[in-house]
Order: C-alpha cells, then structure tokens, then sequence
C-alpha cells in the first residue's frame, strides 16, 4: 500500500496539525480510513450476528466471519476497490474471501451499500462522541471554569462595542464561555448519541429482508441493537440526513465559541491593552524580523481554524437534499466530516494546553480600569438620580460627563457643586456613595453569578 513522509501530505491536518502523535492516535482510532472500514465491517458481522439470532444461519458461521473481520484491513479492500470500482462491493468480497462457501451468502445479506455506510458512521461518530469528543471539551470547560473562579473577583472594565463600559470581573468574562460551551457539550452529547442507522435495503422500504422476515423492521433493530444504535424512523436509501446534520451543527457551534473566546484573548494582549497573554517558551520566537514581538498565535490559530472549517457546514446544510430515495451528491462530501471534527479537535487541545498557562497580568487591568473609572460612575450617578425623583437624570449626567472631559474635575465634584444636583447628592446613603466614590465596588454580582455558573455547569456535565 501507499507510504508517505508526512511532509509530503497534502492535507495541514496531516503534516502540521496531527503532529503529536498522541492525538493522531487518538483521532484515527475513530476519523481515519482504516478507522471508517473497520466500523463498516462490524456492520457486516452485526448482520450475520442478527440472521443467526433469528435462525437464518449458524453460529458458526458468525464465528467465520469474527475472524475474517478481525483480519481485514484497509489495503486489501482498496485493492480490491480498483477492480470492483465499488468500496463496500469491495469490502464484502474481502470478508467473502475469508470465510468458507457455507459462510459466503450471509455477508451482506439482504442490505443495500448504505445499510453499511451510514450505519458506520453512525456508529463510529457515536463512539468518537462518547470516548474523544465529549471528554476533549469537557477537559477545556474544567479549565474555563478553574480560571473564572480563581479570577471571580478580579476587576476588569468591561467593553461593549469595542468601548470601555462599566465594571466586571475577569472572572465573569470567563465564565460566559463556561456557560455557552457548556450549553453546547449538551447539545453534542445529545445529538451524537442520537445519531441513527439503517438496514432498510435499497429504497427502505425493507424489500429484500421482507423476503425472509414477517416484521424487517424488527430484524433491522436486532442487527442495530448489536451496535448499541437505533434505526431512523424513516429511511430511504439513507439515513434522514437531520440527525447528522445537527450533530455536525452542534460541532461547528462549539468551534464557534473558542473561536469567540480566543478573539477576546487575542484582543486582550493587544499592546495597548495587555490584559492576558500567552505563555510564551524560552526559544519561542514572535516575529522573523522583530525580536521583541510576542503574538497571539494560538489564540489566533484557533480563530483561523474555525474560519476554515465553519463554512463546512454549508456542505451538511447542501447534504440535506437528496433526489427521491437517493442520489450521489452526497457520496465525497460526506467523506470530510472526519477532517472537521479532527480540525475541532486540533482546536480544542491548543486552548487545552494554552489556558493551562494563562498569564493575566493584574498590573495593566487595573492601569486599564483606572483610565476611565472616573466616567464609570456615570451610570450609577444616573440611575440614583432618577431613582430620588430627578425628572431628566440621563441628560443631567450626560453634560455632567461633557464638562468632566474639559476640566480636571470628576463626576462626584462638579455633581456637588451644581445647584440642582447636589440636594440629590446629599440625598444618597453611605454604600450609595461608596459606589461613586470607589467605581471598582460597582460591579453588581459579577463574583457571586461566577461562582453561580461554574457550579450549575459542574453539576449539569459530571464535572
């Protein structure tokens, strides 16, 4: 069979981003060629396990085709591919090969090629979510939620539009991710566990098998039963193409989340701003041409991945259409899924590995928050002002704010200097005034709705 140096790949995945070979192991066991046969054959011996169940064959005919099966590999189905032209053809011939003449008519009995095809994926997608994809995301969520407790009461500006607003903590920014992420992790749980086989023959209307069973649909369940799948509720050549198509929704939503957090990462090093950085290695180097540099670069990576793999989700969207019970145009498009969950993946073990080290630099979040903590006060000022009866408190504050920007002189001066306001000045109790004259106390329940998420997400995932 073919062999490579990796550097001569085509693919990134391959010669850049599967680099470290613990990953590529485990990618592979579910997402690789050899991975996707492997899971094919074990449809054709869930098959001959059901026929011997229902009496059709003997056991040891299911014997002969364990063996065969558990000595198949990927090469000899390829071979056989450039004759038949035909990939699961292929394969049955294959496992035909290995068994004797007794054995030979109970592979692929009654099924049709996509029986085989969708039902492994299924059931390879399944396993993948259950023992790489859940315990990845699940691994960086544990991570989010340490660092937003441990920063739960780190004052930070907040930002909206890219301007500075009024006060939270880091650890409340964080915390937005544990939260959406962990809406996400669900939603993957759910759907990739969910998703659905088939052995319904050529059309799914059962037209082979019902030759030889009363209720087909009940021999369907048994041979689903032996991969631990359920059947769709309807099938035609194929699976309802729903039930992947959400699952890989669910996936591309979850990249689009770290890609979400790595922006505001990535922004908060900005030399300007400085908030966080990246841990950055000894011999690391930033720029070709300037030493000084430190750049983003996997938090950038992570946004650049998303942006490769995210419009991928068009294709599933496009897979939806099939013509009357089946057509091909989904044949190679179906064949990237694997490349999308391995570049997730990728994705979710550079955070793993890079917010491990997080670097938050308090120095420059305080110098930060102090520029305008002054202007903070604003929307305190006007909300008290209101609240003790002032009839246009929002326009009050806001010429206030115009006169502060021209002079030396803050908010709480100029309030108690103006006629009008001061007697609403004077009207404010002690904690009241504390806000406006400490703006860091003006950051509502940031620290206990941190500690409030963490722990609702930490029940909800088993964490």
């Amino acid at each position: 069979m073919i062999s490579r140096n990796i550097f001569d790949n085509i693919s990134p995945l391959d010669h850049r981003y599967s680099l470290r070979e613990e990953e590529f192991n485990q990618y592979s066991k579910y997402l690789s060629e050899g991975a996707k046969v492997k899971y094919q054959a074990q449809v054709e011996l869930a098959l001959v396990k059901a026929l011997a169940k229902g009496g059709i064959c003997s056991q040891a005919v299911v014997e002969e085709v364990e063996e065969a099966v558990s000595a198949l590999t990927p090469e000899e189905v390829y071979q056989e591919e450039s004759k038949t032209r035909h990939n699961i053809r292929a394969l049955v011939n294959c496992i035909q090969k290995r068994v004797s003449k007794e054995a030979k008519p109970y592979i692929h009995f009654t099924t049709t090629s996509f029986d085989i095809v969708d039902t492994a994926n299924a059931l390879r997608y399944k396993v993948a979510t259950e023992e790489l994809i859940l315990p990845k995301l699940k691994k960086l969520e544990e991570i989010l939620m340490e660092i937003a407790l441990r920063e739960k009461d780190t004052v930070q500006v907040g930002r909206t539009h890219g301007q500075h607003a009024v006060p939270i903590t880091f650890g409340f920014a964080v915390a937005e991710y544990v939260s959406r992420l962990g809406n996400k992790i669900k939603d993957v749980k759910e759907s990739g566990t969910d998703l659905r086989g088939k052995i319904a023959g050529a059309v799914g209307a059962y037209n082979a098998s019902h030759l030889f069973f009363e209720d087909p649909e009940a021999f369907e369940a048994d041979v689903l039963a032996e991969l631990d799948l359920k059947a769709s509720t309807h099938s035609t050549q194929i699976v309802e193409p729903e039930y992947l198509t959400d699952f890989v929704h669910n996936l591309i939503s979850c990249f689009g989340i770290i890609a979400s957090f790595s922006d505001d990462m990535r922004h908060l090093q900005r030399s300007e701003i400085g908030e966080v950085g990246e841990y950055f290695a000894k011999d690391q180097v930033g720029s070709s041409t300037m030493p000084h540099k430190r750049n983003p670069i996997n938090y950038e990576n992570v946004k650049s991945m998303w942006k490769a793999f995210m419009p991928r989700m068009i294709t599933l969207y496009q897979d939806q259409l099939s013509e009357h019970q089946r057509d091909l145009t989904n044949s190679a498009s179906s064949r990237f899924i694997p490349e999308l969950i391995v570049g997730l993946l990728s994705s979710v073990n550079r955070l793993i590995r890079v917010c491990q080290k997080l670097v938050v630099d308090y120095d420059n979040m305080e110098k930060n928050f102090d520029t305008n903590k002054e202007m903070i006060v604003a929307e305190p000022l006007y909300i008290l002002l209101a609240s003790y009866g002032h009839p246009d408190a929002h326009e009050a504050v806001r010429i206030l704010t115009l006169e502060a920007e021209k002079s030396d002189k803050n908010l709480r001066d100029l309030i108690k200097e103006s006629k009008d306001l001061k007697p609403y000045w004077e009207k404010f109790d002690p904690r009241q005034r504390e806000i406006l004259v400490n703006p860091d106390k003006y950051i509502g329940i940031a620290s206990k709705k941190t500690e409030k998420v963490v722990e609702y997400w930490k029940s909800e995932l088993g964490i």
